[in-house]
């Protein structure tokens, strides 16, 4: 197995699993209008596209920055997407019934502070970050690297969404207080957001 096959097989259970879990949340209170939503889907299936499937006519795989044969770096990458899996399992399984896919309010909504959130505010962003990163490392091509970039955009879009619909759902005190503690995604760096 190669370990572009390897990445595959742990993207294609990571979605599966994670559908699969969506069915497991507390009932939804608010959510944010759609308006909203429309500039992170797009930017993240857009990046999906890129970092899996785009070619256009063979110029993405005639342009790749290097060529990874099964050796070690290409291992390193399939550790590197377990491990951004890992740390978005992790954080879905901390917040529980908390969760949603889709910037919302739950029953019983509150900021949850501790295990993966204690380091960074968003763990499941930055989990598949580090997996959509990896990913593109293996491939190694202009298209997967905007696609990686694409997603990250998306990403942090949503999250700053999250973040401004949670001041104003809880109140800025019980958000903002979290916020100077802890990063937005990448754990240790602290910017003002």
């Amino acid at each position: 197995m190669s370990p572009l096959v390897a990445i595959y097989l742990l993207w294609f259970v990571w979605v599966v699993t994670w559908i699969a879990a969506s069915l497991w949340a507390n009932p939804t209170i608010k959510r944010a209008g759609l308006g909203r939503k429309i500039l992170y889907r797009v930017a993240v299936l857009a990046g999906y596209v890129f970092l899996f499937g785009f070619d256009s006519n063979g110029y993405d795989m005639r342009h790749r920055f290097w060529d990874v044969p099964k050796n070690t770096f290409g291992w390193a990458m399939v550790a590197a997407v377990a491990i951004g899996f890992a740390f978005c399992w992790w954080a879905r399984l901390h917040i529980g019934k908390l969760w949603s896919s889709s910037v919302t309010r739950k029953s019983s909504h509150r900021v949850i502070d501790t295990g993966p959130y204690a380091l960074v505010r968003h763990p499941i962003y930055t989990g598949i970050t580090l997996a959509a990163l990896a990913t593109a490392a293996v491939h190694g091509t202009p298209g997967s690297f905007f696609g990686a970039a694409l997603m990250m955009g998306g990403w942090y879009v949503k999250a700053r969404l999250e973040e401004r619909f949670l001041r104003e759902e809880l109140g800025p005190e019980a958000y903002d207080s979290y916020a100077r503690r802890v990063p937005m995604l990448v754990p240790f760096l602290h910017w003002r957001s």
